[in-house]
């Protein structure tokens, strides 16, 4: 699973690129969503991820100022996102590692095109790093034993991830995966957390929020898509959804009408 963080101030896109895109399907996951570069270099730190999805005009500190600061002590690919086409703004993006520069406002198919540029890039500097290296100082650093640990962590989270596309629409517990795969539960919550930078739960969230999102879209009241999304209890939908999404399902329904 690649690593993903999207830096864009305003709540609505940020949201709509967190729930709309396929992150799955990509064999991505966003670990974190920020407002501003000051949050995303305290994100970026802690949860050092692969691919950037930045918005330029942010307050306090803006997206090349962030990348700028970052760029060269984490290994990340920046896929910038801008209201402007401005070459300046491309120039500098490209100098410090972008690989994409989107105009606003963002089109699914570009963006989705974009990552799948920057999970190229991401693989080919793995390819790179390892070349470097001899079979001998890959084991004096263990590098080794931590790619074999990552494989076997993504192939968990694979599974899992799998599980939850079948049964979302169901009651979801740990116990019940940990039967399926035949795993334990401590096993698992910490196999997935290590492959996706997210916890079991909060991944099952985004995802029936997402699901929830398109029901809504397609016209389903928002009751029917509480049930269909696997959450059911209608108040602790509502509860989940704004939790995610910044307003309740009804004021949802009304912005995009």
């Amino acid at each position: 699973m690649y690593k993903v963080l999207i830096a864009e101030d305003e709540d609505i896109i940020r949201k709509g690129l967190v729930y709309s895109v396929p992150w799955a399907q990509m064999q991505c996951s966003v670990v974190a969503e920020v407002r501003n570069g000051v949050e995303g270099i305290e994100k970026i730190k802690e949860t050092q991820p692969d691919i950037l999805i930045v918005d330029i005009n942010m307050p306090v500190l803006d997206g090349l100022e962030m990348i700028r600061r970052t760029y060269e002590k984490y290994d990340y690919i920046a896929i910038i996102s801008s209201g402007y086409s401005n070459f300046e703004y491309a120039q500098k993006a490209i100098r410090y590692g972008a690989t994409g520069y989107l105009l606003k406002p963002l089109k699914i198919e570009e963006l989705q095109d974009a990552v799948q540029r920057a999970k190229k890039e991401c693989e080919a500097r793995r390819v790179y790093v390892n070349k470097q290296l001899s079979r001998e100082e890959l084991k004096c650093f263990n590098l080794l034993e931590e790619e074999h640990e990552k494989t076997y962590c993504d192939e968990i989270a694979e599974q899992m991830l799998g599980y939850i596309a079948g049964h979302y629409r169901e009651k979801i517990v740990m116990r019940d995966v940990a039967k399926h795969l035949n795993y334990s539960e401590t096993l698992l919550n910490k196999k997935f957390k290590k492959a996706t930078g997210i916890t079991f739960l909060e991944y099952l969230n985004r995802y029936r929020i997402q699901k929830a999102l398109s029901l809504l879209q397609s016209g389903h009241t928002v009751q029917e898509t509480a049930w269909k999304c696997g959450i059911g209890d209608y108040k602790y939908f509502r509860t989940v959804f704004k939790k995610y999404v910044g307003c309740n399902p009804s004021e949802y329904l009304a912005e995009i009408s």
